[in-house]
């Protein structure tokens, strides 16, 4: 009963306390500051990252035509040579004197003409007189018309010998890059026989690799699905020459020639469902090389109505592909999307976005659906290759995948045949 005086006082205390505490609560943080970019439908152009390997222009293989014994190799190996030039030279020592001993039979036979000839003309002359027989004037002109066709048959044996002398001068059928020879001086070689069949020895190659071209397939599928494409009016394809195609070099680098697309086969390889394209692209400094492989960038056309938003914006998960938007209540939304290819450091859009929308680009790992957030302007960065952009840049077509939950997205274009299919 004592203590009683203290504890009201005490009370009273705690309760000040209490309502002072009451009225220094924290007020709530504002939201958080994210970057946007207001996306908009656009036209961009249709692009393909394909693999294609380099062929010569014109190949020509440099074939002995007569038979004998090689005496010398007259050009030098990996050098530039003209239409004409002197490649080899074969032992023309028997082709010679075939072509002696038929010009000596042509000249015999000539001889035997020209008697003949003034036989028959003399008989002509003195029938009306009567100092000949019809018959011997039939004969004497059977006699020279013979003469005359065995004179004929000559001539042609000694063009074909002459023509066999010159096949021992082993000329360049084109002008181009002669390669290593593949039979030394010393060696005999074989002519082509269409009896049996067997063809002439190969001395070496000649190629034409300026121009050069660029072998390439494309989807059998994705070709009909861009077809179908552009008769909705989605994608406008070009023409085939005016079709374009960027080469990338094995160690990254871009060529500095724009190639053209001159050939699309008519059908599709059973095997692997693709159909054979083929581009020429200028090659002055014989940079490209037959046989090598190179990245393509190609340029069908025109996609039409498509978004085009920065890669970092893009994140996926267990779902699929989405990307933040701010609301009209700048309240975080996801929207999945569906992409169709990378165009430069974007990704194209397909579906899931709307004209319009504000597309987060900042604190993409910190926001969660709902939250308030206050958008500002995004500012792209300066210009400047990332170690990942080159990757994605050189990874081969047909190659994907980025990390879960990522504003990276530096993966490669996904395959053609679903890029395709999204590009409707």
């Amino acid at each position: 009963m004592k203590s009683f005086p203290l504890r009201g006082p005490l009370l009273c205390l705690f309760l000040l306390g209490l309502a002072a505490c009451s009225k220094h609560k924290p007020a709530a943080p504002p939201p958080p500051k994210v970057a946007v970019v207001t996306v908009h439908k656009q036209d961009v152009p249709l692009t393909r990252q394909q693999v294609g390997r380099l062929s010569p222009y014109y190949s020509a293989n440099v074939t002995a035509r007569v038979s004998g014994l090689l005496l010398k190799r007259v050009y030098k190996e990996g050098t530039q040579v003209r239409e004409g030039q002197l490649l080899f030279q074969i032992d023309p020592t028997f082709y010679k004197a075939q072509l002696d001993n038929d010009l000596a039979l042509l000249a015999q036979d000539q001889a035997t003409y020209v008697n003949d000839h003034i036989t028959a003309v003399r008989n002509r002359k003195l029938l009306p007189v009567g100092s000949v027989s019809q018959q011997t004037v039939d004969n004497s002109d059977a006699a020279e018309r013979s003469a005359a066709a065995k004179v004929k048959a000559d001539q042609a044996v000694v063009e074909s010998a002459r023509i066999n002398l010159d096949y021992t001068r082993v000329t360049s059928p084109i002008s181009g890059i002669a390669g290593q020879q593949l039979v030394t001086a010393g060696a005999v070689v074989g002519s082509s026989n269409s009896d049996t069949g067997a063809s002439g020895t190969l001395l070496t190659t000649v190629q034409q690799i300026d121009p050069s071209y660029v072998n390439f397939t494309i989807s059998a599928a994705d070709l009909v699905t861009l077809r179908q494409a552009q008769t909705k009016g989605s994608v406008a394809l070009s023409q085939q020459n005016r079709m374009t195609v960027e080469v990338t070099l094995p160690d990254g680098s871009q060529y500095d020639q724009l190639g053209t697309l001159d050939f699309t086969d008519v059908t599709v390889n059973a095997t692997t469902g693709a159909v054979n394209l083929r581009a020429l692209v200028a090659n002055p400094h014989q940079v490209l090389l037959p046989g090598m492989y190179v990245n393509l960038t190609i340029n069908l056309g025109q996609q039409n109505d498509v978004i085009l938003v920065p890669q970092q914006a893009l994140l996926r998960d267990t779902v699929g592909s989405y990307m933040y938007v701010a609301g009209a209540d700048n309240k975080v939304v996801r929207k999945d999307v569906e992409t169709a290819y990378q165009y430069k450091n974007s990704w194209i859009i397909t579906n899931g976005l709307a004209d319009g929308d504000r597309v987060l680009m900042t604190g993409l790992l910190s926001v969660h659906e709902g939250q308030p957030v206050e958008p500002v302007a995004w500012q792209p960065p300066a210009a400047a290759p990332s170690a990942s952009g080159a990757a994605a840049a050189n990874a081969p077509a047909g190659a994907s995948g980025a990390p879960a939950q990522s504003g990276a997205a530096a993966s490669a274009p996904a395959a053609v045949a679903s890029a395709a299919s999204r590009a409707q």
